[in-house]
């Protein structure tokens, strides 16, 4: 079966594989390019950690075909610190201690990207839901959530009144 070629930019370079038919972007992510933050959870859609962002928009990266990325841009979280500088996100999950086994973190902080793209200013329902696709077994969420608004807030140069 031959394979088909597929160039891309992941977090903001520019990137060139051979695909299969029916390979998921997560395996070209992870053995084609070299980019390990997206993780490999439960394969079928349902625990969000290999959440990436496709033109802005969040995707499971282990349900989306390789081959519908040629032409667009890829964000996993590699591409969110410019450099040694995290992103607010990742300074407010280190901050409130929202990361703790860490395997959920790549598509928590995908997914809150997304959120705080569209809606710079979340209510904590809006977080629920846009985290609502991602799986943590560890934090609870509580500390997840109070990382996002804080991350948010900060953003705007408001505090946020946990509770």
């Amino acid at each position: 079966m031959a394979k088909k070629p597929v160039q891309f930019r992941l977090n903001g370079d520019e990137k060139a594989a051979f695909v299969d038919d029916g390979q998921n972007l997560l395996d070209v992510l992870r053995r084609g390019v070299g980019d390990l933050t997206p993780k490999y959870g439960c394969g079928q859609g349902t625990c969000g950690t290999c959440t990436v962002l496709i033109d802005g928009e969040p995707r499971l990266s282990c349900l989306t075909l390789a081959e519908t990325v040629d032409g667009h841009a890829v964000t996993t979280v590699a591409g969110l610190a410019d450099g040694a500088t995290l992103h607010p996100l990742q300074d407010a999950f280190m901050c409130h201690f929202a990361a703790q086994c860490g395997y959920c973190t790549p598509g928590m902080l995908i997914a809150a990207k997304a959120l705080l793209d569209r809606n710079p200013r979340p209510t904590r329902e809006d977080v629920v839901e846009a985290i609502s696709g991602n799986i943590c077994r560890c934090t609870g969420y509580e500390a997840i959530i109070n990382a996002i608004l804080d991350a948010a807030n900060a953003a705007s140069g408001s505090s946020y009144a946990r509770g």
